[in-house]
């Protein structure tokens, strides 16, 4: 990995919620310290609180993630199958279908990045245009049978048309529903309590440390909690093409297979 890239990464989950959450931990630590309000509060009750809940709401937006990358395979290998099979399997080749399944097939790819990318109330009325580009699909599979294709295999392509429905049928439901919105809250509320309700603990430890290195512990519990919130957060969408591991629906690579 590049310097930059690095660079690049680290500034996606270092924000402004992170200085904010920071500084909040080190007045409170202060305050605490200055007032002698100090506390001896268990260690692993950050883990159980805070850091469980994260983690596997983490790991939840991951497999939605991995889940979307499947789902999309399956939609452009299905399309560029059926190319495939407008284009070589009729024995009569004078006819327009590889070239109108084309144009069907890249319109379809253009329009699944727009709507991915778009908000959920713009989806019903270009979700009912995209599955009229699907009956296109399947007309033109019907039309094989004119040009020499035998049942059997236009069974066939009919069912690559239907596994491209389910596959974006997924991608649907992936991108509608997301991380459950109470496990999400929840951690994100006892993220920035935390400087708050552990701040006698902080104050309670600065003897232990030396001069100058008393805040060491509240700004890294800070910047931990909040890096990890900030990468479910990156994670919870994987079509804004904002975080770094977002599903990247490139049009133009699945058009250069369609020759």
């Amino acid at each position: 990995m590049g310097i930059k890239k690095m660079l690049r990464s680290f500034s996606l989950i270092i924000n402004y919620k992170t200085y904010l959450l920071t500084a909040m931990s080190v007045l409170c630590s202060y305050l605490c310290f200055r007032f002698g309000l100090t506390a001896k509060f268990p260690d692993m009750l950050v883990g159980v609180a805070i850091v469980f809940p994260v983690v596997f709401s983490i790991g939840s937006a991951y497999t939605r993630r991995e889940t979307a990358l499947q789902r999309w395979a399956d939609f452009r290998g299905h399309a560029i199958a059926i190319y495939y099979a407008t284009r070589d399997w009729p024995s009569d080749k004078n006819n327009d279908l590889p070239e109108r399944t084309r144009a069907v097939t890249m319109e379809m790819v253009q329009r699944t990045k727009e709507m991915l990318m778009s908000s959920k109330e713009s989806w019903e009325n270009k979700e009912e245009e995209f599955y009229k580009l699907f009956s296109k699909l399947s007309e033109i599979t019907m039309e094989m049978r004119k040009y020499g294709v035998q049942s059997g295999e236009i069974s066939r392509v009919s069912q690559y048309v239907s596994k491209m429905v389910i596959a974006f049928d997924n991608l649907k439901i992936i991108f509608q529903y997301r991380t459950p919105i109470t496990l999400r809250t929840y951690s994100k509320v006892f993220i920035y309590v935390f400087p708050i309700v552990y701040g006698p603990y902080f104050a309670s430890t600065f003897h232990d440390f030396s001069a100058s290195l008393e805040y060491v512990m509240p700004i890294l519990y800070s910047f931990i909690l909040v890096s990890l919130d900030n990468i479910q957060d990156h994670l919870e969408d994987p079509f804004d093409q904002v975080g770094e591991d977002d599903v990247n629906i490139d049009a133009n690579e699945t058009i250069r297979l369609l020759v």
